[in-house]
């Protein structure tokens, strides 16, 4: 067999080393087919080639995880014989080529990695990254990517909760679109992907293949460059319909017993599931292309290898079960066919129209795909010294902050989704993390995804850091006890040392933060390569985050509750404004360190917290964040309609104190006759905690500072994105 040229193998994504060893694992020159086969797998959407030698530091274990990474979602005990499985993965290049199908099926997909283990999904979740709003193309992706959420996730019947949304120039030519799923299921009925055994039927359901998607894996592997639009034809297109049909069909083959294994056809299709479920369960397979249903004429056995066509599935079952399978599918209007079966060879052997076009040992397609130790430079956190102007007032700098792209409310987006759907969501969008109870139970499951990247590019360790705690505070600030990290490592060019140096940091920062936490890593992903015509990204890693409530009627929300409440700051005032909020949107620039994190205080404080919340004393909390104690008022206050009055402790300076976004910190409110008791068990606990006013009125006072109506704050903070999308600003 002829060696392929080396233009075809670059086009394909793979080096002339790369090619070579493929030749050596061979024994001789791939043929096309074996080629796209090894693009795909080994890209580094699948292979993980520049992170698996670092990804392996994050904790994975916990007494309450079931199955962590290398599965298609983690899964973690939730007590009762029931059990949370959810993960996070990224759909930032198709999104950015075609917005509105590339986030839909960002939903499809990732709402299969957990439905493929057994678990009906209860909840979605999103993270996304815009460009700066004056760029020509951002309000375009705003709009279709929102709608491809909302009209995947609201066909599918699946509430999406939370979310946030920004904007950065670095997201304008590579906008990231994260989803994140979280399900239920029963502890004896969780399905693997490993196909053990010999001479078992592989079985396809769900949708026909077509050449939609077609190097879709290999696409998301890679810059962009000016010729990025030519690039649409990788983009898969989603039948949320025919997903929802897929989803009842396999929950209800899954009441039996006849599975083996089973995994969903996601990135790089056919060929993925074939090799990665032959190749966890020890054995080999042969699959017969001819069996597989088809869309569209004349398809090669390339095209069909590497379709990443959506709504498919691939099976493993237990020999004699296939009438079985085959009839709870066809009810379901569904394909159903028998395309091969598993062998003893450890090989994959493709047969298209009588002939052997692809045979490949599986081990090659994935644990001998390349490991790259890639050289990096450490980065240097930013420690500059930080001036600022104290005599800016307070309410001018509060209604910009609040009216900026990056802190206005979301409104415009979440109620396009439909977060209340199977009636169980406690706490929808707008809150520190959602809650959804476990039906017909009193448990709740809390959920968040959190990022900073103007933090990561500060000090990407601290960075990531402080997304692991900010996750771990919006879960304890419900009153929910953490259980369990997803991730999702968003980057730019691996291969620059400058960037590689922020993904080890920031790997190496999650890592200490969930180890301190007990806040373990389940699932996850990395989308590298985030950059075009050379300009990156922020890093931006991101943390999905599951915690458990024991009783969805001692939980808190952002919102006042009544009038009259004692208003207390839990934790350390330090003044912090570097990387802020505010040093961002009102004087237009990003300088100094950004805010230390202090595990021990994050624990301590969050302990506290949601021991006050358990037990019924507090119902009202608020973690504070970006833009620092005064936003959070400003946020607790509109969502209730409730006012407060706020007195700044003597020889306070005013911005620095209000803005400033140390870590471990949280507002809670309660009746004044509980103000005692806080302060109080506050001091017993070692715990900073400080009365800052009352509730009341219907104006944000802050004495000598200035006073502002509810009504104001809430028309800065919910006009801007309603006037930007409709084409006002």
């Amino acid at each position: 067999m002829s060696r392929i040229s080396p233009d075809v193998v670059r086009e394909h994504g793979l080096s002339e080393e790369e090619y070579a060893k493929i030749e050596a694992l061979l024994g001789r020159a791939p043929n096309m087919v074996e080629l796209g086969v090894f693009s795909v797998m080994w890209s580094e959407h699948c292979s993980y080639k520049s992170t698996r030698a670092h990804l392996k530091k994050l904790p994975t274990k916990g007494k309450r995880v079931i199955h962590g990474p290398g599965e298609n979602a983690g899964v973690v005990d939730i007590g009762d014989g029931d059990c949370v499985v959810f993960k996070m993965e990224s759909h930032n290049h198709p999104s950015f080529i075609e917005p509105y199908q590339g986030a839909a099926t960002g939903v499809g997909g990732i709402l299969r990695d957990v439905f493929t283990m057994g678990a009906r999904p209860i909840a979605m979740l999103d993270s996304l990254r815009f460009g700066a709003p004056d760029h020509p193309k951002t309000r375009s992706l705003v709009s279709g990517v929102v709608a491809g959420i909302g009209g995947y996730g609201n066909c599918m019947g699946i509430p999406t909760v939370a979310g946030e949304t920004a904007f950065d120039e670095s997201y304008n030519g590579n906008i990231l679109v994260n989803a994140m799923c979280v399900g239920l299921a029963k502890k004896d009925k969780i399905f693997l992907s490993a196909a053990k055994g010999v001479g078992n039927p592989i079985v396809y359901v769900g949708s026909k293949t077509g050449r939609d998607g077609i190097h879709g894996a290999t696409m998301a592997s890679a810059e962009f460059n000016a010729d990025s639009e030519e690039k649409r034809p990788t983009v898969q297109v989603g039948d949320p319909f025919a997903e929802k049909l897929v989803l009842e069909a396999c929950l209800e083959l899954m009441e039996s017993d006849a599975i083996i294994a089973i995994q969903d056809m996601g990135a790089a299709g056919l060929t993925s599931s074939s090799s990665e479920m032959a190749d966890k369960g020890g054995v080999g397979a042969e699959i017969d292309l001819d069996k597989v249903p088809q869309r569209e004429t004349n398809m090669t056995a390339y095209d069909m290898m590497l379709s990443e066509s959506q709504e498919r599935m691939l099976a493993v079952l237990k020999p004699g079960r296939e009438k079985e399978a085959e009839r709870i599918f066809k009810k379901w209007g569904l394909d159903f066919s028998i395309i091969g079966i598993t062998t003893d060879t450890h090989r994959l052997i493709v047969k298209h129209r009588n002939e052997v076009v692809a045979d490949m040992p599986v081990g090659s397609l994935s644990d001998a795909a390349p490991v790259y130790e890639r050289p990096f430079v450490k980065p240097e956190p930013a420690h500059e010294m930080l001036l600022t102007d104290a005599t800016r007032a307070v309410v001018p700098s509060l209604l910009k902050v609040l009216g900026s792209p990056d802190m206005c409310s979301k409104r415009w987006i979440w109620e396009q989704y439909d977060h209340s759907v199977m009636a169980d969501t406690v706490i929808g969008p707008g809150g520190d993390a959602a809650l959804v109870r476990v039906h017909n139970t009193n448990k709740g499951l809390a959920m968040t995804v959190d990022a900073n990247p103007h933090y990561c590019k500060a000090d990407p360790y601290e960075g990531a850091k402080q997304a692991v705690a900010e996750a771990w505070r919006n879960l304890t600030a419900v009153g929910a006890h953490p259980l369990a990290v997803t991730d999702n490592l968003n980057f730019g060019n691996p291969e620059k040392p400058e960037i590689m140096g922020q993904i080890v940091a920031a790997v190496d920062g999650i890592g200490e933060a969930c180890r301190f936490l007990d806040f373990p890593v389940v699932s996850g992903n990395c989308s590298l390569y985030n950059e075009t015509q050379g300009e990156g990204i922020l890093p931006t890693p991101t943390i999905g985050a599951v915690g458990l409530v024991k009783d969805v009627t001692k939980t808190a929300s952002i919102p006042f509750k009544r009038v009259g409440d004692a208003i207390f700051l839990i934790g350390e005032v330090r003044c912090q404004l570097g990387r802020s909020a505010y040093l961002r949107l009102v004087e237009s620039r990003e300088a100094g360190a950004m805010p230390p994190v202090d595990l021990s205080a994050e624990k301590q404080n969050g302990d506290f917290v949601r021991d006050l919340i358990e037990t019924g004393i507090v119902d009202t909390c608020h973690d504070i964040s970006d833009g620092g104690v005064i936003v959070a008022l400003a946020e607790m206050a509109m969502a209730s309609g409730v006012g407060a009055h706020i007195v700044l402790p003597n020889g306070m300076p005013p911005i620095p104190f209000l803005f400033g976004e140390e870590q471990a910190r949280y507002l809670i409110a309660v009746p004044t006759e509980k103000a005692e008791k806080i302060l109080t068990d506050a001091a017993v606990n070692g715990i900073f905690a400080m009365m800052l006013g009352e509730t009341g009125g219907l104006t944000l006072r802050l004495d000598e500072l200035g006073e502002v109506s509810l009504e104001s704050l809430k028309k800065s903070h919910e006009a801007w994105l309603p006037s930007y999308m409709a084409g006002d600003s």
